[in-house]
């Protein structure tokens, strides 16, 4: 059974989304990042980056001892490796198609929606610039899958790992204010994987009501757990 460490994040899903619909067996290790769980020299040993998900694969491929996977792209690839290219293309071009949007999601998608919720969500309020910065390139980048959907069904023509990646990522942009009815491609790419039943299993685990709020109340230790000096700290330790 593969250990998942796990927080219900666009990224914790995108693992727990590939791991149902694979059928893997495997058990969610729940964190309390606003506490500092992920901060800890044990799960360090696990993810050195101390950011969440990772998971340990008891039986991994190829044999021998445990084995520790950390960044979720990595992860989707592994678990795909691991079940024989389970979720990728046999097609040589397909497949790349799939890298190439998994590499999207990775080094663009997710990252920068990921700044687009941190300052219209995390960040004192009042920072027009980052906030606009962010935001064009959360819409930019939804325009960019937008028309790739147009002229596919799925990024890679068949579904794939890669839109498991991204699919998460699209759905919390409704927690910015962005609509999903702007980009009517990606919405109907949307609503088919949203239908899924390993996708409704792979999310069944939500935050709780603050995290998933528009605007996230934290205490300062907290802040300083997810973003302040408790992080930088933990690397010391």
């Amino acid at each position: 059974m593969i250990d998942v460490h796990f927080v219900p994040t666009p990224n914790g899903h995108k693992v727990s989304i590939m791991l149902a619909e694979l059928d893997l067996p495997h058990r969610l290790i729940g964190y309390d990042m606003l506490g500092g769980a992920h901060l800890t020299p044990e799960f360090r040993r696990i993810n050195p980056n101390a950011k969440l998900p990772a998971i340990v694969d008891p039986e991994p491929i190829g044999g021998g001892a445990p084995f520790a996977v950390f960044e979720s792209g990595a992860i989707l690839l592994y678990l795909s490796e691991k079940t024989g290219g389970a979720l990728m293309p046999r097609d040589p071009r397909r497949r790349s198609m799939a890298q190439q949007w998994l590499m999207w999601q990775m080094a663009g998608f997710g990252p920068m929606h990921g700044q687009a919720h941190h300052f219209v969500r995390y960040a004192p309020e009042g920072q027009t610039y980052p906030v606009t910065r962010y935001m064009n390139e959360a819409r930019r980048l939804l325009g960019v899958l937008d028309r790739r959907l147009a002229e596919a069904e799925y990024l890679a023509e068949d579904y794939s790992l890669a839109d498991i990646a991204v699919w998460p990522w699209a759905r919390a942009a409704r927690v910015i204010d962005i609509d999903l009815a702007d980009y009517p491609h990606a919405e109907r790419w949307f609503d088919a994987i949203a239908a899924r039943p390993a996708v409704e299993r792979g999310t069944g685990v939500r935050n709780a009501p603050n995290l998933a709020s528009a605007r996230p109340v934290l205490t300062a230790e907290q802040w300083s757990n997810l973003f302040g000096d408790n992080m930088l700290r933990s690397g010391e330790r």
